[in-house]
């Protein structure tokens, strides 16, 4: 197993630093598929983007990440805790605008058509669980 941990605050910059750190993990790991690797990296964008746009501290601060990105023999695996208020969109339920046209709403659809996404909510924040089962 490989892996990364990373803790940054949910400003833009940190897409940058997802993005980096699964470029270092690829080289690490070239065995994995380029399928999967681009689906988990696109359900892992699309968390960390919702975060940084919706998440934010009950005093109103970005939120501060924790996110532990793993390789294992069969799946992709990345998890995320925050420091945030509760998620106004249920992921459950995540599904693509209606409009064609819409700007937004398609983040966390995407994520989940690409990879199985959990959340729970804990005292004092979220945690979030991305797996893209290998192909």
């Amino acid at each position: 197993m490989i892996t990364r941990t990373l803790r940054y605050p949910g400003t833009p910059s940190c897409l940058d630093v997802v993005q980096d750190a699964l470029a270092a993990l690829w080289e690490e790991a070239p065995r994995v598929g380029h399928g999967d690797r681009m689906s988990f990296e696109i359900a892992l964008v699309e968390i960390v983007g919702n975060l940084v746009e919706h998440a934010r501290r009950p005093d109103g601060r970005p939120v501060d990440v924790h996110m532990r990105i793993a390789v294992h023999e069969d799946r992709l695996e990345a998890r995320m805790e925050d420091n945030g208020t509760p998620p106004v969109v249920d992921p459950t339920v995540a599904a693509l605008p209606a409009d064609d046209l819409a700007e937004s709403g398609r983040g966390l659809a995407l994520a989940a058509a690409v990879a199985d996404l959990e959340h729970v909510r804990q005292a004092g924040g979220n945690v979030w669980t991305v797996v893209r089962r290998r192909t």
